[in-house]
């Protein structure tokens, strides 16, 4: 997988169509408008389930470019990197690929919260993105611009308003049919570029802006609620302009992790990796931006900004006085370029070069290309299906910055799902969807369709509510077999390993339950094994890899008739036995909450004195809210798994109380005939 010979650019450009005209067909079952990680992840899936598919993007040579930040995966996004590549995506791959320094963070918690990262040489992960696009069978790529969808009549036995029939390509009145079609626009949705007090349109610096009519279409055509995001990059610095030996030297993991279940190893060999570098803002760097709001036309609009990777104006202004982490990360093996995570900025280009200069390891410090901003519109994502279809819109399909989230795994995962939808549509198939209970992505697509948003949306391990269940250990497990049996976007190959892997679980598995000994006989083949003494049960070989002190290779030396030929799924094995009580309890919450989503709540608790714990800002959101039923708390953001259980309980134990009270006192209807007897007894 990772010694393929990857064919040149020009190979590339070669064998796509430049025009429209030049397209061996004029009709397509599924189109997708975008080139980014959206895009691509959406145009693959779509032909991976069996639609041809036609993939319009703006500039050739951009599409899979990391368009801002040369890095993948981390807490949370890495999970989802892992369900993509489980259902046989392509930025795990490309991920291995092009990675040059591989590290897990969270490691200090346990694996479910692992999030694995990788740094990536620019130019390698978008050869490679390039290439497996090239050799995707029914895919076909068009440079172009999207100048409007066609729209007409919608099927009535469909619900929907519209129905989408393919694209009208700019700078002339070229047609291109499709069953569906999947929005990927990024920031190019009528975007701003933003530097010091100028504005111009675009959606990335270097590219021409996307057409208006798109935009247009969306919002006057089809009536969609539109808002406005932004988001900005930070300055590319010269990498020899940097007194390095001034900056915190943060190596890589000494042995890379891949991305992608199909990969043993990655591309870059453990000695080969780059390290990045930690410095910090100083009060010089508070003092520039403080001097030159006035020159700053984006920090003083209203739009939301990204909440979780803001610019450094916006963290001097809500955090004054302090430090703030500033990241020096490599683009590549042969960049001279380094790009300085947590310095996103707007201001001229003079005042960008004055900052940097503040921090001392860039006190000599040149910019390559100044760090701007941008403005896009998105479309309300509560407007979709959890299939990411336009509601109103049949055959319309959005996925990625147009839904309101930010990252380049968000949009991948987005694109994945929406393009498999938008094959199945075109197909006739009934769409498929993943629940909050099986996924990361199910999580973020329910969070989009169900709450909306109000600023970028980041993914987080702690949206999900069973993140113990949903690890990166076990995402092909969990979506693989689902991928291949039910969905249809993934190949034989990817399926026959998974198999393979769900069977040598299943069966290492049964030989550590089968292995019972007492904890004596414990202690004697473990001498070092901190187990109390005063205990003199049984204990299964699942029981004692879940001690702490304990590995699966050590228990493969004691037991190796049975246990050695498991040996190569030991960190998996560990893993999933010291996870395996927690999954099975909280299978028993999923299966409860579930058997009781639709349990009413009573509209007058008093949610803000409940005697229940809950913290305050989970009882404001339920007291403001007032949700009628349990799954409607569910969906509620900002209301926790524990929230929900313990709102579960409450219902519950009161309603039973209420019951008995019930059952122990007669009605108003008894009572008023007790009464009439009572009366009629007395003397008159």
């Amino acid at each position: 997988m990772l010694t393929k010979k990857l064919p040149p650019l020009q190979s590339f450009l070669s064998l796509v169509s430049r025009r429209g005209s030049h397209l061996a067909r004029q009709q397509y079952d599924v189109i997708v408008v975008g080139g980014g990680h959206a895009g691509t992840e959406a145009a693959a899936a779509a032909a991976r389930v069996g639609a041809e598919t036609l993939l319009v993007s703006q500039k050739i040579q951009t599409i899979g470019a990391l368009s801002c930040n040369p890095s993948l995966g981390g807490v949370g996004k890495g999970q989802l990197v892992k369900e993509v590549d489980a259902l046989d995506g392509l930025c795990g791959r490309a991920g291995d690929w092009a990675g040059i320094h591989f590290s897990i963070l969270n490691r200090r918690k346990g694996p479910a919260v692992w999030g694995p990262r990788a740094q990536l040489d620019r130019q390698r992960y978008r050869e490679f993105i390039q290439s497996e696009l090239l050799s995707t069978p029914r895919l076909t790529v068009l440079e172009g611009s999207v100048e409007e969808l066609l729209v007409s009549e919608p099927n009535p036995e469909e619900p929907g308003h519209h129905i989408v029939t393919g694209i009208r390509l700019a700078n002339g009145s070229h047609l291109i049919s499709a069953s569906s079609v999947v929005l990927t626009t990024g920031t190019f949705l009528s975007g701003s570029l933003f530097l010091g007090q100028s504005m111009s349109p675009g959606g990335r610096i270097g590219d021409a802006p996307s057409s208006a009519g798109l935009s247009q279409t969306l919002r006057e055509r089809l009536g969609l609620r539109i808002g406005r995001l932004r988001t900005g990059t930070p300055p590319r610095i010269v990498k020899d302009s940097v007194d390095l030996s001034l900056a915190h030297v943060h190596p890589p993991d000494s042995h890379p992790t891949p991305f992608s279940f199909l990969n043993t190893h990655t591309r870059c060999k453990p000695e080969e990796q780059l390290p990045c570098y930690l410095t910090y803002t100083t009060p010089g760097v508070e003092r520039v931006v403080r001097e030159s709001l006035h020159l700053n036309c984006h920090i003083q609009q209203e739009t939301k900004g990204p909440r979780y990777c803001p610019s450094i104006e916006s963290r001097v202004l809500r955090f004054p006085g302090r430090q703030h982490q500033v990241w020096l990360e490599p683009e590549g093996v042969t960049s001279d370029l380094l790009y300085p995570q947590g310095l996103s900025m707007t201001m001229p280009p003079d005042v960008q070069l004055r900052l940097i200069r503040e921090i001392p390891a860039m006190h000599r410090a040149e910019i390559h290309t100044p760090g701007y901003g941008v403005q896009y519109d998105f479309v309300c994502p509560t407007q979709l299906s959890p299939a990411l279809q336009v509601k109103s819109t049949q055959g319309l399909f959005l996925a990625g910055q147009i839904n309101g989230t930010t990252g380049y795994e968000e949009a991948a995962a987005q694109g994945l799902w929406a393009g498999v939808n938008a094959a199945r549509w075109a197909l006739s198939m009934p769409p498929v969807a993943l629940s909050r209970t099986e996924s990361y992505i199910g999580v973020l697509i329910d969070d989009l369709v169900s709450r909306g948003v109000t600023e970028p949306y980041r993914m987080f391990t702690s949206r999900a509510e069973f993140r113990t269940s949903l690890r990166p250990d076990n995402a092909d497990l969990r979506l693989t077999l689902k991928g291949f049996e039910e969905v249809g976007c993934v190949s034989t190959l990817r399926y026959q390993e998974a198999v393979r892997v769900r069977d040598s679980l299943q069966d290492a598995l049964a030989a550590l339950q089968a292995l019972s000994l007492s904890t004596h006989n414990w202690r004697k083949k473990f001498p070092d094994m901190r187990m109390s003494e005063a205990k003199s049960t049984l204990l299964t070989g699942m029981d004692v890899l879940q001690y702490n002190d304990v590995s699966f290779e050590m228990l493969a030396s004691a037991f190796p008739e049975c246990l050695l030929p498991h040996v190569e799924f030991s960190q998996r094995l560990k893993i999933e036995a010291v996870y395996r009580p927690h999954c099975n309890l909280q299978k028993k919450e999923i299966e409860r909450i579930q058997k009781e989503e639709n349990m009413s709540l009573p509209q007058d608790i008093d949610y803000l004195s409940l005697p229940v714990s809950l913290s305050q800002e989970v009882r404001e959101i339920l007291d403001r809210v007032r949700p009628s039923t349990l799954g409607a708390a569910t969906r509620l953001q900002g209301i926790t798994p524990a929230a929900i259980v313990h709102l579960l309980n409450y219902v519950r134990h009161t309603g039973q109380k209420e019951r008995r009270t019930h059952r122990n006192q007669p009605d108003r209807k008894e009572r008023e005939e007790e009464l009439c007897a009572r009366n009629a007894a007395l003397p008159q």
